[in-house]
Formats: C-alpha cells, sequence, structure tokens
C-alpha cells in the first residue's frame, strides 16, 4: 500500500500537477483505463477513483492499470450510506468491501458520503453513524485505512448526509486516532460555512485532514442542484483564502478536482484536463504553495 509520506508531497510551481488529481467522476464518460491513461499523458500525479469504475473491472485489475501508468490514487469514493434503520449488515458489508477495495488499491484514504434521513428522525439517524461508524473504524484501522467523513452542504443533508458542517465530522471522528477517521475538505459544500477557518485549523491541528477536494460553486445554480459544480473559476467559491487555510493547517497531500457537471461530462475528457490544469495552476496552487 502507498505510504502517507509518499502521498504528502511539497507543492511545487516549478512541478505544478505533481499533486493534482482526476477524481474519475469529472470525466465521467471515461473508463477507469481511460481516465488513468488521461491523467498519466497529462502529467499529473494521482487519480482519484469512484467505485463504479473500479467494480467495473475488479480492484486487482484496477490497481494494476494505475500502478502500471505511475500514478497514486488519491482516494477511494464512496463508502457510507450508514443510516438506514434496517439494512444495517448490507451497509456493514458493503462498507467493508470498500476498505478492502481502497487497501488493494493502494489509496489510505475511503471517502464516507453518511447517509440521508430515511425518516424525519434526524437525530436518530445521525446516531446510527455514530454507531455504524464505530463498528467500521477497528476494520479499516486492521487494513491501514483511514475513514474520511465528507460533509455535504446542508441541502443534501436529506438524502444524501447528515454530516452538514467540518464541526459535525470532526466531532464524530473525535473518538478515533486520526490515522483510522478523518475528513474531507471540499470547496463546493463547505465554502459557505462562517467558521469554515476555525475549523480547517482545528482539523489540521489534528492530523485529520484525509483529502482536499477542489470545484466551483456556479450561479446560477443548473436545475438539478447535483450537477451544480463547475470548474474552478466558473462560480462564486475563493479558492484562494481557502487554499491559505488549509496550507496554514499543513495539509501537503493530493487536490482532487471533482465537478459534477452535465456540460463537463458532455465534453472531450482531454480538453476538460487541460482546463482544470490551467485553472489550478492559476487560480488553486499559488495559495497553497504560499
Amino acid at each position: 500500500m502507498t505510504s502517507v509520506a509518499a502521498q504528502h508531497l511539497p507543492f511545487d510551481l516549478d512541478d505544478p500537477y505533481r499533486s493534482l488529481s482526476l477524481n474519475t467522476a469529472t470525466t465521467k464518460r471515461w473508463t477507469l483505463a481511460e481516465a488513468v491513461d488521461g491523467a498519466a499523458r497529462a502529467g499529473l500525479g494521482a487519480i482519484g477513483l469512484w467505485r463504479d469504475r473500479v467494480d467495473e473491472i475488479g480492484a486487482d485489475t484496477a490497481a494494476k492499470i494505475v500502478r502500471d501508468a505511475g500514478l497514486r490514487v488519491s482516494s477511494l469514493c464512496r463508502g457510507g450510506f450508514l443510516t438506514q434503520p434496517d439494512d444495517r449488515q448490507t451497509a456493514l458489508d458493503d462498507n467493508r468491501r470498500a476498505i478492502d477495495d481502497a487497501a488493494t488499491l493502494g489509496t489510505q484514504e475511503l471517502v464516507m458520503v453518511v447517509g440521508g434521513m430515511p425518516d424525519r428522525k434526524l437525530a436518530a439517524a445521525r446516531a446510527r453513524v455514530d454507531e455504524r461508524l464505530a463498528q467500521l473504524a477497528p476494520y479499516a484501522a486492521e487494513r491501514g485505512i483511514r475513514l474520511a467523513l465528507e460533509p455535504l452542504h446542508p441541502m443534501f443533508c436529506a438524502d444524501r448526509a447528515v454530516i452538514s458542517t467540518l464541526a459535525q465530522a470532526l466531532t464524530m471522528a473525535q473518538p478515533y486516532p486520526a490515522e483510522t477517521v478523518g475528513v474531507v475538505v471540499d470547496t463546493f459544500h463547505i465554502w459557505w460555512d462562517p467558521a469554515l477557518e476555525a475549523q480547517i485549523a482545528e482539523a489540521g491541528a489534528a492530523g485529520r485532514i484525509s483529502s482536499y477536494q477542489v470545484c466551483d460553486w456556479l450561479n446560477p445554480m443548473t436545475a438539478d442542484p447535483l450537477l451544480s459544480r463547475g470548474m474552478m473559476g466558473d462560480g462564486v467559491i475563493d479558492f484562494t483564502t481557502i487554499g491559505r487555510w488549509v496550507r496554514a493547517a499543513g495539509y501537503r497531500g493530493d487536490v482532487e478536482v471533482e465537478i459534477f457537471n452535465a456540460d463537463i461530462w458532455a465534453g472531450d475528457g482531454r480538453e476538460v484536463i487541460e482546463t482544470m490544469k490551467q485553472r489550478y495552476r492559476d487560480l488553486v496552487l499559488p495559495a497553497l504553495v504560499g
């Protein structure tokens, strides 16, 4: 498995793309092999994998494709969906499979989208996340995998994630070692939070920042809020300020670009990556370098 040290390389303007990761959701039409080839040809250092693409060919084959291309797997997405009251064992089994796949792929980080509200009992849904996280954490720790809790924007609380802020994610992570449970800093989901600077600092001080994911918040939004992610610079997010906070918090890991956007999905993947590189170099990287 790739070591933590190998993933945490200093950001470098002379080699700007070695810490840049293409999340396979950004080039949704591509197979895993096509996404790996596109990322490698573009000179990126890493790729973030979604389980749908891994499942198409199996984790062993996926790991070999990535390894042969000389890339790192920055994260595997996603585990989670722990809130349903009547499918506890199914959820646990699926997450254990995801943990095993992450270990096979050589990434430390398994992104956890914890699940929404199956009924009107929000507190009960969050309690089930706590309960099931306690059952999964030892299994993950034995395999060297960190469960990376991702807070999602509050508009997704009902259907996707009952964790809406970094503060909530950090509270859920607190009972566990930092190398076992971390948090995801995703600009799309948390840019609006007035307490964000303090929360990023707290996450960094605890060594819990698992991933820094970037994309923009489009204004106006699309008809489907889920597909309202834009390329950096096409929306309202201040990447300079957030990037400085992330750097000050001590994060030196890969930066994933994860975009759900129908227009981007319909475009040429190679052109998408070239635009991604330019926007990353101009808008994101300078704040991380300092």
